[in-house]
């Protein structure tokens, strides 16, 4: 079992939403567009699901984010301080995911700025830029951090390890501009108008995609996957929940439970055991916990 989960572990690329590939397919059937607001609560929500599906089907699927949304279309702060309270409490409380809603003012003045950034960090790689939109994200809904700020971009561009000097020059530059056009061009080709959205190809098959649109339970996307590839793969075998966390870093009890279906109570458990180990450490929020692996000294 361990030799197992070395080599799941071992083919690890940028190809799940901190994007995991278990698996080391050159000719994957199916490609995938996930469609995100980096703004939206539901979106963020869709990290543990996003995640086990890479987990579970990655052998099979290509996926490419696509960063759109109306606030990002629009360059207006969507993030209204009354209507942001109620429905980021709203989606907290019906997926599990946090989404801190007690901010003082809109803790977005500029949401063209956040989304450059994503396209910004990708030039330097896409699994850097897989990261960098997921710690973004974090400093939005845990922190309540203006991800607008070209301060806080830079600060969260220093922690996920980009080059800074790179990111500085270009956040501004004609590049991660024309990249941001070209994904919302993608976006309105085709016709996603709601986020998180995916839109599933046969690479092998000349057939129109098959659009998701909206947060629903994982089955959704698994029968999606199913219908496009018109037949039922096996799953990959999962890994260990301590290479699972070393490999994501930080991570909600949610999306524990969600890819290794578990309960809470299971969760909590194993989570805690690790804790006792020195492995994680804990971190509660207002609307769950998230927890940090511990780099063990050698």
């Amino acid at each position: 079992m361990m030799d197992q989960t070395a080599d799941v572990m071992n083919n690890l690329a940028s190809n799940d939403n901190s994007q995991v590939d278990f698996c080391n397919l050159l000719n994957k059937p199916v490609e995938i567009y996930l469609f995100v607001d980096p703004l939206c609560p539901d979106c963020w929500s869709f990290e543990p699901y996003i995640k086990k599906l890479a987990m579970e089907y990655g052998c099979y699927f290509k996926l490419r984010t696509i960063v759109t949304g109306k606030s990002t279309e629009m360059n207006i702060p969507t993030l209204n301080r009354t209507k942001s309270h109620s429905s980021w409490r709203k989606v907290s409380k019906r997926t599990g995911m946090n989404c801190d809603d007690e901010f003082e003012s809109s803790p977005v003045s500029s949401p063209i700025l956040s989304s450059l950034a994503i396209k910004a960090a990708e030039l330097q790689g896409q699994r850097l830029g897989t990261k960098y939109l997921r710690k973004l994200r974090e400093y939005l809904f845990l922190d309540r951090q203006n991800i607008s700020d070209e301060d806080v971009l830079i600060e969260v561009a220093e922690k996920v390890n980009l080059d800074v000097e790179e990111f500085k020059k270009d956040l501004h530059s004609k590049t991660a501009k024309k990249a941001l056009k070209c994904d919302i061009h993608v976006a309105r080709e085709m016709e996603v108008e709601q986020t998180p959205a995916m839109v599933m190809f046969n690479r092998e098959k000349e057939e129109d995609g098959l659009k998701v649109c909206g947060l629903y339970n994982y089955d959704t996307y698994i029968r999606a996957l199913y219908e496009v590839m018109d037949r039922k793969p096996r799953p990959s075998v999962k890994p260990e929940l301590i290479d699972f966390l070393n490999h994501f870093e930080f991570v909600a009890s949610k999306e524990v439970s969600v890819v290794f279906d578990w309960s809470e109570e299971k969760t909590e458990k194993e989570l805690k055991k690790l804790q006792l180990s020195r492995n994680v450490e804990r971190f509660p929020v207002k609307h769950g916990t998230f927890w940090k692996y511990i780099t063990q000294d050698n």
